[in-house]
């Protein structure tokens, strides 16, 4: 919060956020944010906010943040009974405006105007909570991780000098506002004097669409799931046209980038725009490794350098570990999972990644691989054994398996399901996309779920998710095609 009331101090009269015709002022902003505080009062704990894509999520936030409290966000499109989960995981004693019924002992707070009376901003500890946000989890539940006040102060920091950000800039707010990646956004822009732009035709489905809002809105700075810019990447060179004229950089991340779309990337009007591939961890606080994709490169893409505030670790297996000030806590109410994944390497403190790296002559790293099952689902970690724990609560499953499908440039989930007996396996499939559409957000809920006899499973009785794939993809012609749905 220091940072943003130097913000304020230095530009109070500067555009903070835009959203259509709408403009507030870093000053206003800064009212409302400390009008929040009051009304929710110092230290207030951990605080459920609306994630919309609106300016109020953002006054919420620094709200939160001001009052001295944790900000949760929770997507009000996601299922009742998610939202509800992830407020108890998260141990919310407070909600910010309205959503579903919480549960017992959560307080609702309305969220004030920007001309309600301000109040103080908390004195707080470097090791106090700003956030949770949540991982996927292997035993069907999501992982709540905390991340502390230093990490957000010492990683905002570092993202300000890596995309070079000034108060000329104008900052696309386009991630979910539910994810971290929006904080890459966010922060970065009110800490420097930036304005933070909101334009809903960015999410319009039309790049034709998103292109000409962001021209007008004189944008200059995008952060970009790779698997959407992927998909930019091809309609620009379909369309042989160009991004606006005043976009001079581009962050992508969340997935691997193609080599085929970089080559692409290099044949448009790109010269002016500096095109930056980052790596984070929700438990390492946003970006720890970026690379600038100006300069051409040979095989892989790599995701980069370390940024100077990380230290990094490399075992015996190829799996990265990342340590410094930037690391969460843990997970919340989960000791277990904390100690498994965060963890000592002389004497310094690490968090394992699962992610298998090689190093370059120069020292960049290259993404190898998984050492274990996640997959990247729209940018967002997914543990398959989450969607198998979700899947497996409906009466008429008796063994699922679930693994991730390459198509094109991203990864789909694809369920392999065996109906319990009796069960008519002809209405199963589509019984379940609905059952999960009442339980889960969108990236949990399978491309293809597939009614099969009989999973495959491995030597030591484990299900075989790639095996049963195997057998049972569209297009083997040693199996008759199983009865699915696709979502």
């Amino acid at each position: 919060m220091r940072a943003f009331a130097e913000a304020v101090a230095r530009h109070p009269d500067r555009p903070a956020l835009e959203h259509g015709d709408g403009v507030l002022t870093y000053a206003e902003l800064d009212a409302w944010v400390r009008a929040t505080a009051r009304r929710l009062g110092p230290r207030p704990g951990a605080v459920a906010v609306p994630a919309t894509r609106t300016p109020a999520t953002v006054a919420a936030l620094l709200g939160v943040l001001a009052a001295g409290g944790t900000y949760v966000p929770i997507d009000p499109s996601h299922p009742p009974a998610r939202q509800h989960e992830l407020i108890t995981a998260s141990g919310c004693t407070a909600a910010l405006g309205t959503g579903p019924a919480l549960p017992y002992g959560v307080r609702q707070v309305a969220l004030p105007n920007a001309t309600d009376e301000p109040g103080e901003i908390a004195a707080v500890a470097g090791d106090d909570p700003a956030y949770i946000l949540f991982t996927s989890g292997s035993t069907g539940a999501p992982k709540p991780v905390v991340t502390p006040r230093r990490a957000i102060g010492v990683v905002t920091g570092a993202l300000r000098e890596l995309f070079g950000i000034t108060p000329d800039d104008r900052v696309l707010q386009f991630a979910a506002l539910n994810w971290d990646t929006c904080l890459e956004e966010i922060l970065p822009a009110l800490t420097t004097g930036a304005a933070l732009v909101f334009c809903d035709d960015a999410h319009s489905g039309s790049f034709r669409r998103m292109l000409r809002a962001i021209e007008a809105a004189r944008v200059t700075v995008l952060d970009l799931p790779s698997a959407f810019w992927h998909e930019l990447v091809r309609h620009l060179v379909d369309e042989r046209a160009a991004l606006p004229p005043l976009v001079r950089l581009v962050v992508i991340g969340g997935e691997a980038v193609s080599a085929a779309r970089l080559s692409d990337w290099r044949t448009l009007r790109t010269d002016s725009i500096r095109l930056i591939n980052t790596y984070g961890c929700t438990e390492t606080t946003l970006i720890t490794h970026a690379a600038d994709l100006t300069a051409p490169s040979r095989g892989k893409v790599p995701i980069g350098h370390p940024l100077p505030h990380v230290r990094q670790h490399i075992g015996e297996d190829g799996e990265l570990l990342i340590g410094g000030p930037s690391l969460a806590l843990g997970y919340r109410g989960l000791p277990a999972a904390t100690a498994e994944r965060f963890v000592e390497r002389d004497a310094v403190r690490y968090f394992r990644t699962g992610d298998r790296v090689s190093t370059t002559p120069g020292g960049m790293l290259v993404h190898e691989g998984r050492l274990d099952h996640e997959l990247k689902i729209r940018g967002v970690r997914v543990d398959p054994g989450e969607v198998e724990g979700q899947m497996a609560a409906h009466p008429g499953v008796g063994g699922v398996a679930v693994t991730g499908v390459a198509t094109g440039d991203h990864t789909t989930l694809a369920a392999y399901v065996v109906p319990r007996a009796q069960w008519p396996a002809g209405d199963l499939s589509t019984d379940l996309l609905e059952f999960l559409r009442d339980r889960v957000p969108a990236h949990l809920v399978p491309g293809r779920i597939t009614v099969v006899p009989e999973l495959v499973y491995t030597p030591s009785g484990k299900a075989d998710r790639a095996g049963t794939h195997r057998r049972y993809a569209a297009g083997n012609q040693k199996n008759p095609t199983p009865k699915e749905a696709v979502s």
